[in-house]
């Protein structure tokens, strides 16, 4: 499960795409700044300008090899005006992680620049790599950074010493993560008013489309939709006056282009799971015959996954007790 290497970002008004070496002059020019400096942990002050090739040089490198992910923000008229990136970590016995940081240019500060970048690479670092949380740090005197994760859906866990090269002494830093689930409640309580009502049940049909190796489709959400980057086994929502097995069909049609009959669709078992915002009862088929060959129309990664590899593709809780099952089935 390779990770998808970006091309171009866009955040309106800003445009975030990978830095090149034609960067190097204006990201000196502006981060050669004692108080941009300040703030990031590894940069030495006064900042030599053969820095500026040999870092950009290295995140190219970093992209090529799945490790990093680094952008240059570029205001409405193209011009340079700082950077954002997401380095990837893997703590021993642990989930990968994305580690997030970003500058921006003294003459651009106070306009929302920053939240806007770090919004746009959350969301799509969450939806296309495979890693588990984003973390953040930040130095305790940086308010402006942490005012920007806050709003942004980060939330502080820790805390943490790192040496400053621009300072020479090392710094307490504030430690913040976000994870899918947390931007998920985030993006909800900004579109649901505040109310005490009892949580909303969700109905949504399911399928194990099992082809002839005995290998089942996976499906990856897209960036956009609630849990966006784990995979799950194609299906959805159960419109009102649907029947689970009709919802399941036209979704199927919908989202991968197949055409099946109803009595393709055998009942094997169900999922009921309680999440932050609602709860989910979902009936899980296992269908072997259908029409046609699954084509993603919406965005989605598409995975046909050996039985005992199946946990090896982070999955939203709901879906995770299908697995022992289908693979004593298969």
């Amino acid at each position: 499960m390779p990770d998808t290497a970006p091309t171009e970002l866009e955040a309106p008004p800003y445009h975030l795409r990978p830095l090149c070496a034609q960067d190097a002059p204006a990201l000196h020019h502006l981060v050669n700044d004692w108080e941009v400096v300040r703030m990031l942990s590894r940069l030495p002050f006064p900042y030599p300008r053969e820095l500026a090739d040999s870092w950009i040089a290295s995140t190219q490198q970093m992209q090529q090899k799945g490790e990093g992910y680094h952008f240059a923000i570029l205001d409405k008229d193209g011009t340079f005006i700082g950077c954002i990136g997401l380095g990837i970590q893997t703590p021993a016995n642990s989930a990968r992680i994305g580690m997030l940081g970003y500058w921006i240019g003294r003459p651009y500060w106070g306009q929302g620049i920053a939240t806007r970048a770090a919004e746009r690479v959350t969301s799509w670092a969450l939806a296309h790599l495979e890693i588990s949380s984003i973390r953040a740090h930040v130095a305790v005197d940086n308010v402006a950074s942490a005012r920007v994760l806050e709003h942004v859906g980060f939330q502080k866990i820790g805390t943490d010493k790192q040496v400053f090269a621009s300072r020479g002494s090392e710094q307490p830093m504030l430690v913040f993560e976000t994870t899918r689930h947390m931007q998920d409640a985030r993006r909800a309580s900004a579109s649901t008013p505040t109310s005490s009502a009892p949580k909303k049940l969700v109905l949504v049909s399911a399928a194990a489309l099992i082809d002839t190796q005995g290998r089942i489709l996976l499906a990856r959400r897209p960036e956009g939709k609630s849990m966006a980057g784990l995979w799950e086994f194609p299906g959805g929502k159960i419109e009102a006056g649907e029947t689970p097995e009709a919802a399941l069909v036209r979704e199927l049609h919908e989202e991968l282009g197949l055409d099946m009959s109803r009595a393709c669709l055998a009942p094997f078992t169900f999922a009921s799971h309680s999440y932050p915002t609602f709860n989910l009862l979902m009936p899980l088929y296992v269908c072997r015959r259908w029409q046609g060959t699954p084509i993603p129309k919406e965005g989605q990664k598409l995975a046909w996954v050996a039985p005992q590899d199946l946990r090896k593709y982070p999955m939203p809780e709901a879906d995770l007790p299908f697995i022992p099952l289908l693979q004593a089935l298969l």
